[in-house]
C-alpha cells in the first residue's frame, strides 16, 4: 500500500472519529501515530511522539497565547467590559436598534483586549442580553448580535487564531494581527449598518428606548472606558513601530491589563486566581489540539498528501480565485461541524502547499482563512458561538431562534468575504507599511 493511500485512509478516519465525538486532539494524535507507524515503524512514530510535542510547544512564538488569554480574563474580571457596554450604551442608544449596535463595537472592543471569539460572547451575552430583552428587543436579533459580533475576536488583534497560523506557515506574527484589523472594523461596521437598516425597515424588532443622557453623563462613562484603548495600544501600537515583537507585545498587555485593574482598585487575589486559573485552562486546551495538529502535519507530510494536491492545482491549472472558492465549500463545510481551532488547525497542512502553489500571498490567505472560520462559529449544527449564547441565555431564547437570528450575520460575513477577494489590500495595505 502506497503512502499517499494510507493517507487518505488516516484523513477518511480522522473525519470518522470526529463524526463519533471523539476529541479533536486525540483524533488528530491516534490517526497521526498510527499512520506513522504503519508507513514507517513503530518505532518512528514513538520517536515523533517523543519529540515533536516538546519542539512545539518550545517554541517561543506560544507564550503570546497565554498571555493575550491573561489579558482579557483580567479586562473582563476587573470590570472593564461592563464600563465598555455601558459607555457604548449611553452613546449609540437612541439609534434604531441602538443596544443591538452598541453591543456589536462593544464587542469589538472587547475582542481586542481578549483576541477570543467564545470569551467575547460569553462576556458580552451576559451583559447585553438581559437589556435588550428587558427592552423587547426580538429575541433573535439580540442573541444574533452577541453571537456574531463575538466572532470578531478570531479577527481584531490579538486573535489567538492569528498567532497559531502565524506559527503553522511561518509567517510573520506581528504582520499578521495588522492584516485582522482592517477587516475587523469592516465586518464590525457593516454589523452596525445590517441592524440599523433592518430595524428602519421593522420597527418592531428593536423598539426605541427612551433613555435620556446628558452629554456630561455620555463624556463622564466615556472617560471610564480607557483602560480598553490603552490595552489595544500597548499591543498594537508597540507591534506596528516595531518596539517590540508580537510575543513581546502580549506580555506587556498582560501587564498593562494587571496594572490598569490595580489602579482602579478593581484586582483582588480571588479575581487574579480566576483570571489565571481560566488562562491555565485555556492554554491547555489549545496546545493540546495543537500537538495532534503538529503530528497531523508530520504524517502528511510523510503521506505526500499536501504535494500532491499542489501538483493536481498546477496540472489542472486552477486560478487562485477558483483554488480559493473550492477551499471555502471546504471550511463551510467543516465549519458546520468542527470547533475553530481544531477546524484551521486540520486543514492548514492540507492547505498551505496549495496557497503556496497558486501564488497567494500568505498574510492575505490568513485573514480569508480566519473569515471561513468565522462563518463555521455561525453555522448549523455546531456553531459555538450560538452555543456560548444558548448557555447564557437558557431557556428564554431556543436555540433555532439564535440561528435564525444569525442569517443576516453569516450574509454579511459573505460579503465581507467577496470585498477582501475584490480589494485585497484592505488587509494587506497596513501590514505593507511594516515592511
Amino acid at each position: 500500500m502506497s503512502s499517499l493511500t494510507i493517507g487518505m485512509i488516516g484523513l477518511g478516519c480522522l473525519l470518522l472519529l470526529i463524526a463519533l465525538r471523539v476529541h479533536i486532539g486525540i483524533a488528530l494524535g491516534l490517526v497521526s501515530i498510527g499512520g506513522l507507524a504503519v508507513m514507517r515503524s513503530p518505532h518512528a512514530a514513538g520517536s515523533a511522539l517523543a519529540s515533536q510535542p516538546f519542539e512545539f510547544v518550545a517554541h517561543w512564538s506560544l507564550s503570546a497565547i497565554p498571555m493575550f488569554l491573561l489579558m482579557g480574563a483580567i479586562a473582563y474580571h476587573s470590570g472593564m467590559t461592563a464600563d465598555l457596554y455601558s459607555a457604548a450604551r449611553r452613546w449609540l442608544s437612541r439609534l434604531p436598534g441602538g443596544l443591538a449596535v452598541a453591543t456589536c463595537f462593544a464587542s469589538a472592543g472587547f475582542a481586542a483586549a481578549s483576541g477570543s471569539s467564545m470569551a467575547t460572547a460569553a462576556a458580552m451575552g451576559r451583559l447585553a442580553i438581559p437589556e435588550m430583552l428587558k427592552a423587547k428587543y426580538e429575541p433573535g436579533l439580540a442573541a444574533g448580535v452577541v453571537a456574531a459580533s463575538g466572532t470578531l475576536g478570531s479577527l481584531i488583534p490579538p486573535s489567538i487564531l492569528m498567532v497559531l497560523y502565524g506559527i503553522f506557515t511561518q509567517q510573520p506574527i506581528g504582520q499578521l494581527l495588522i492584516a485582522g484589523i482592517g477587516p475587523g472594523i469592516l465586518t464590525a461596521v457593516l454589523f452596525a449598518t445590517m441592524i440599523i437598516t433592518r430595524v428602519k425597515l421593522n420597527p418592531e424588532l428593536a423598539p426605541s428606548i427612551q433613555e435620556h443622557s446628558t452629554w456630561s453623563e455620555r463624556f463622564r462613562e466615556l472617560v471610564k472606558v480607557w483602560p480598553i484603548p490603552v490595552l489595544i495600544a500597548a499591543v498594537v501600537v508597540s507591534i506596528y513601530a516595531g518596539i517590540a515583537t508580537a510575543t513581546e507585545a502580549a506580555a506587556i498587555g498582560a501587564a498593562a491589563a494587571l496594572v490598569i485593574a490595580i489602579i482602579r482598585k478593581e484586582m483582588n487575589i480571588s479575581r487574579l486566581k480566576l483570571s489565571l486559573f481560566e488562562t491555565l485552562e485555556s492554554t491547555g486546551s489549545i496546545f493540546f489540539i495543537a500537538v495532534g495538529a503538529v503530528l497531523f502535519t508530520r504524517f502528511l507530510a510523510f503521506s505526500g498528501i499536501p504535494v500532491y494536491l499542489a501538483d493536481l492545482i498546477e496540472i489542472t491549472n486552477l486560478s487562485p480565485l477558483v483554488t480559493l472558492m473550492l477551499i471555502s465549500l471546504v471550511y463551510i463545510f467543516l465549519g458546520m461541524f468542527l470547533d475553530p481551532l481544531g477546524l484551521m488547525l486540520v486543514t492548514l497542512p492540507v492547505f498551505i502547499p496549495v496557497f503556496e502553489a497558486v501564488g497567494i500571498n500568505m498574510i492575505w490567505a490568513g485573514v480569508i482563512t480566519i473569515k471561513f472560520i468565522e462563518i463555521g462559529l455561525l453555522t448549523p449544527p455546531i456553531g459555538l458561538n450560538a452555543y456560548v449564547v444558548s448557555g447564557i441565555v437558557g431557556d428564554k431564547v431556543p436555540l433555532m431562534t439564535i440561528f435564525r437570528g444569525l442569517i443576516w450575520f453569516i450574509a454579511v460575513e459573505i460579503v465581507v468575504l467577496m470585498l477582501l477577494f475584490i480589494f485585497p489590500g484592505i488587509s494587506l495595505y497596513l501590514p505593507s507599511l511594516m515592511q
